[in-house]
């Protein structure tokens, strides 16, 4: 009985209904947009700075990670690939050679990061395809390389030219090859860009003596959300002998930053949910003020203090809830506007996100735990509100409000 009088009194006044709605939405549109951006960017930086090429997790050999060099490689052979693919949380993985080398035009040399792929594998695992700004991609069984655009700028080199990489192999054996530029590639981290070759594994393995070796597998989970469960169920698997890494053990700087970060914003965000709480209250005082008349004839005519106050706060309850769910549908159709149009930033900005490895760009996340969470945080803001004229309404005096 109290949620039909509450409904019906609600629409009694459908402009102070609306007016209170209207402020709960766009209470929840502005939270949501506001979170959607900032979660936007750390989606942004990890897939910049791991997603695009670390992977969200590798296996190395035990102690590689520590001491990068060739002869920390592991074997890579059947055995190894079942127990990795016995994951069914495992999406895909790929094999890798990581190792420096000195990379040379005809004229100019630069240190470079070389790395082995396998082409087929490295599509599934990094889409390394989708990066190709200018030619093709490799093929498994050819003598040819990628280059980042930065180094092949800095190289001044282009498609169907040659590039020599020298370097140190297998314990300590000369590696030296020369290679056909296939295509060149771009990352969102300039860093990246200005160093990065990739040749086929098959070439990676020839050129630095790792027959049946890698340096790394690289994976890619089914859910990165999962991908802690997924190392750890993999050490077990693994044994000794293998270091099963997440990203964020491979990165903590990158975590460290999205953390403070985070902190930081959940401090705007405080400060945003007091100016929606005020705008909320206002709304509510409006609504106590416009029916102080009604209440002390409803309290005179014999109906409890404390039943009206129920409906009152179901009235509240049910504005709330249902101004959440409205601003979270009309929250998305904003944030899909700019995830499909994200925002360029400035030269400033620009250099500063490149700087850290990041496109520049902002562009909001459509997962929809930022769409609940924000509805539901404003919700219960507006039913603690409601608390109010709950207790006004059992401390009333309905002479004093029939005479107002």
């Amino acid at each position: 009985m109290y949620l039909k009088l509450a409904w019906r009194n609600l629409w009694r006044n459908k402009r102070r209904t609306a007016i209170t709605m209207a402020s709960i939405f766009f209470a929840v549109v502005l939270s949501t947009l506001m979170m959607s951006f900032k979660e936007g960017v750390y989606v942004n930086m990890v897939d910049s700075m791991v997603g695009a090429y670390t992977g969200h997790a590798q296996i190395h050999n035990s102690g590689f990670w520590d001491d990068r060099t060739l002869d920390n490689s592991l074997v890579y052979d059947q055995d190894l690939k079942n127990k990795i693919g016995s994951e069914n949380a495992i999406s895909s993985f790929a094999p890798r050679i990581e190792s420096f080398a000195l990379a040379a035009s005809e004229e100019i040399t630069k240190g470079s990061l070389v790395v082995g792929i396998d082409p087929d594998l490295e599509i599934q695992n990094t889409a390394l395809n989708e990066r190709i700004i200018k030619g093709q991609y490799l093929k498994s069984d050819e003598r040819a390389a990628l280059i980042g655009d930065g180094l092949a700028a800095y190289l001044k080199l282009n498609v169907g030219d040659t590039i020599v990489l020298i370097g140190q192999g297998y314990h300590g054996a000369s590696a030296a090859g020369k290679y056909v530029i296939n295509g060149i590639v771009k990352f969102g981290s300039p860093e990246l860009s200005k160093q990065i070759v990739f040749i086929p594994l098959t070439m990676a393995q020839a050129l630095y003596g790792l027959e049946g070796r890698v340096t790394n597998v690289v994976l890619k989970p089914e859910d990165p959300l999962y991908t802690g469960d997924i190392v750890d169920q993999l050490r077990q698997t693994l044994g000794v002998g293998y270091d099963v890494m997440s990203w964020q053990e491979m990165a903590p700087e990158l975590v460290n930053m999205i953390e403070t970060d985070r902190k930081e914003g959940y401090v705007f965000m405080l400060i945003l949910y007091m100016v929606i709480s005020f705008g909320i209250f206002g709304t509510v005082l409006m609504m106590l003020a416009e029916r102080r008349h009604e209440f002390g004839v409803l309290v005179a005519i014999g109906m409890k203090r404390m039943y009206l106050g129920f409906v009152v706060f179901f009235e509240v309850l049910i504005i709330s809830i249902l101004g959440a769910i409205i601003g979270m549908i009309g929250a998305l159709p904003v944030c899909s506007y700019f995830y499909l149009n994200p925002i360029q930033l400035g030269e400033d900005m620009k250099k500063m996100a490149e700087d850290y490895g990041m496109e520049a760009i902002m562009q909001p996340t459509l997962a929809p735990s930022v769409f609940i969470q924000q509805a539901i945080v404003v919700a219960i803001i507006a039913c603690i509100i409601a608390i109010y004229p709950f207790i006004q309404l059992i401390r009333m005096d309905a002479i004093t409000e029939m005479r107002s």
